[in-house]
């Protein structure tokens, strides 16, 4: 028996998302606690599953407020680091009237690129039954070479590994780098969750059929997970794969932290259910339940704070069925 259900590495971050205009017609802008692998520890909270993360944050305000953000919602912070010198990094998101966000990072550095391989509780990696990672934290070498030695412990003690490269081009010296990373995450991982947009661009495939065989010709993943947006999404398992249709909303707000709630309900399912021998039939539960929870999130401004409960989804699925 493992202490931890999921354990995650990478960014914990401050996104500042637009809230209106001020008397003098200034953009304002809200401080919301955040960060993809953050985002998916808080969901798989909400779903009863025990967590923990491993990162660094600046020793400032909004590192603190980040550390007690976590606290507050129960995610473990045993192997959450501290910088003395470097601050915790920020993003501001522009949110389009469609609800879609661009990023501006400020991170040259951030404390989040500051994790060495030296400061990660093996007996945590050790402890989980399931590691979960991005490309953020592969960014630079240091943090690279951090990200690497937990993978490398996470599967050596058992773990399953999740990847979802989350690529965000400003922070990459060059494509090129960022693609030489994906494929090195792409030969870890038993879950990968990728976006329409980032597999066409990995693979040079329109189709996403297509690009998942590209994929599958050198990395064997058994349970490949491709987000399609407004399309909905599919599970790529066995030979075929299965599609559901998204929850579309009229009172959308912005899609900061929509894969994230997706990925987490994945992860869940595969934790209630095991990897081997899913059913179509279970997919699709699988793949409805988390394009539901998704869907609840793009209403919702921020993602970390205000992931939907277990019953909220439910709920929400049984409106919708009648």
């Amino acid at each position: 028996m493992k202490t931890y259900d999921v354990a995650a590495l990478g960014e914990l971050l401050i996104d500042f998302t637009q809230n209106g205009l001020s008397e003098q017609g200034n953009g304002l802008f809200e401080a919301n606690p955040g960060g993809a692998p953050c985002n998916v520890l808080s969901m798989l909270n909400n779903l009863g599953k025990k967590t923990a993360f491993i990162g660094k944050v600046g020793k400032d305000q909004f590192g603190i407020t980040l550390k007690k953000a976590l606290e507050e919602l129960g995610i473990g912070t045993g192997n959450l680091r501290m910088d003395e010198e470097v601050h915790t990094t920020l993003a501001l998101v522009h949110t389009f009237e469609d609800g879609d966000r661009d990023f501006s990072f400020y991170r040259n550095p951030g404390a989040d690129m500051m994790l060495r391989a030296d400061e990660l509780d093996e007996a945590l990696l050790g402890d989980t039954k399931l590691f979960h990672f991005g490309t953020l934290s592969m960014t630079h070498e240091g943090v690279r070479a951090a990200t690497v030695k937990a993978v490398t412990t996470a599967k050596k003690a058992g773990a399953l590994i999740s990847f979802d490269p989350n690529l965000r081009e400003p922070l990459w010296d060059s494509l090129a780098h960022a693609k030489e990373e994906i494929r090195w995450g792409l030969g870890q991982c038993d879950i990968l969750k990728i976006s329409d947009n980032e597999i066409q661009w990995l693979t040079g495939k329109e189709d996403f059929t297509e690009g998942v065989a590209e994929i599958r010709k050198e990395f064997p993943i058994p349970l490949i997970l491709v987000s399609m947006g407004k399309d909905g999404s599919r599970a790529y398992y066995g030979d075929g794969y299965a599609e559901a249709a998204p929850f579309l909303q009229e009172h959308t707000i912005e899609t900061t932290g929509a894969g994230d709630t997706f990925c987490a309900c994945i992860l869940n399912y595969v934790l209630d259910h095991g990897l081997q021998g899913l059913t179509k039939e279970q997919l699709l539960e699988m793949l409805t339940f988390a394009n539901a929870a998704a869907s609840i999130i793009t209403t919702r401004k921020g993602a970390l704070r205000v992931m939907p409960s277990q019953q909220e989804v439910e709920n929400f699925l049984a409106s919708r069925s009648k």
